[in-house]
């Protein structure tokens, strides 16, 4: 299998399976001299890791760091790091009943038809375990960006549990960290724990999201066009992320239905630059960022292994009901938030290396 890497210079390639002894990243194109540890990267670990409430799957893993490689004396060398995260709680048994069997809307029947082989214990490759090795990579990134852009801040929160929306005009910054859910509406939190309480004990089923990051003080000048455009990148990289099925930056998909002058942030000479009146754009335009807030949103699909039975074949053609059994999240979207946070630091950071290698940070005079 290859594609397991993303990035230009800042480069990130993941690798391990759900029920193997363990998986991690291999981060090259970190800049030396950074100081960095265990500990700098734990942290966000933490915030993705399994089995810390209700909500979530209740399988147990410590998701404990190794750094194995590129670092000496507390600070990167420049060279490839090494990051291994061990699995401690598999239970290959639970996934014993769909060794031969596909399961509705997982990877199970594409990777057969494209390998002619699959690892059916928890999904293997594409489970969303994988993504605890991004949400390493993206603690290295955060790290460098701390040293190079001290003001660049990155969060990420859900903004919908299926057809339950956030009111925005309760947004509250500090309520992100504060609920199960990284939902900055604390009104609309209190809901979705009751619908969701209800979707996975009487229902046994589970539901779709939609989670947005937001990424302030990222520099004017970021992104190259036509083809690395800053934008196109997120994209990618939000789409790379387990059961993600669409991405919008900005206004996203609800631009079409406005008009030109509703759309078009006007710009303003302010104090320290330009300053635009809204920012519908996303921080985004023509592919470069440009000083205001970077927004991404992307929705999350329901997660596939339910309890509830559903119909499929088996390996050799014949009809079979499946129930997935074993541990699981009734709402995915809530741990991809910390992966959309690792995966913004990644991209951008990739983007701040790149500018510096194309234009040394010179930037067009204005004012």
């Amino acid at each position: 299998m290859s594609f397991n890497t993303f990035g230009h210079l800042f480069r990130v390639t993941t690798w391990g399976e759900s029920h193997g002894p363990a998986l991690g990243a291999t981060v090259d194109g970190c800049p030396p001299g950074i100081e960095l540890s265990e500990a700098d990267i734990q942290p966000w670990l933490d915030k993705r890791r399994p089995g810390q409430n209700k909500n979530t799957t209740q399988r147990q893993e410590a998701d404990q760091v190794e750094i194995l490689s590129g670092v000496f004396e507390g600070k990167t060398t420049g060279t490839p790091i090494q990051l291994m995260i061990r699995n401690t709680d598999q239970r290959s048994k639970d996934y014993g009943d769909i060794a031969q069997s596909f399961r509705p809307g997982h990877a199970d029947i594409t990777y057969h038809q494209k390998y002619g082989i699959r690892d059916h214990r928890g999904g293997g490759r594409s489970s969303a375990r994988e993504t605890a090795a991004r949400v390493a990579a993206g603690g290295v990134a955060r790290k460098v960006l701390a040293a190079l852009v001290p003001d660049l801040r990155i969060k990420g929160y859900m903004v919908q549990m299926g057809p339950k929306v956030i009111d925005r005009s309760r947004f509250d910054w500090d309520a992100i960290d504060q609920n199960d859910f990284w939902c900055p509406d604390p009104a609309v939190a209190a809901e979705w724990e009751d619908f969701l309480d209800f979707l996975r004990r009487k229902d046994h089923n589970s539901v779709g999201a939609t989670v947005e990051v937001v990424a302030q003080g990222v520099p004017a000048g970021l992104g190259a066009p036509i083809y690395g455009k800053l934008d196109s990148d997120l994209a990618m990289a939000m789409m790379t992320i387990n059961a993600v099925k669409g991405v919008e930056i900005g206004e996203g998909m609800a631009a079409a239905a406005l008009t030109g002058r509703e759309n078009a942030d006007e710009i303003f000479m302010g104090p320290n630059g330009p300053e635009f009146s809204t920012n519908h754009a996303g921080g985004i335009l023509g592919g470069i960022s440009t000083g205001q807030d970077v927004v991404v949103r992307f929705a999350v699909k329901p997660t596939s292994s339910i309890l509830s039975p559903r119909q499929s074949i088996r390996a050799d053609g014949t009809p079979v009901e499946v129930v997935t059994k074993g541990r699981h999240d009734p709402c995915v979207g809530i741990r991809a938030v910390p992966v959309g946070e690792a995966m913004m630091a990644c991209v951008i950071l990739d983007h701040l290396l790149l500018d510096r290698g194309q234009t040394g940070g010179v930037r067009g005079k204005i004012g």
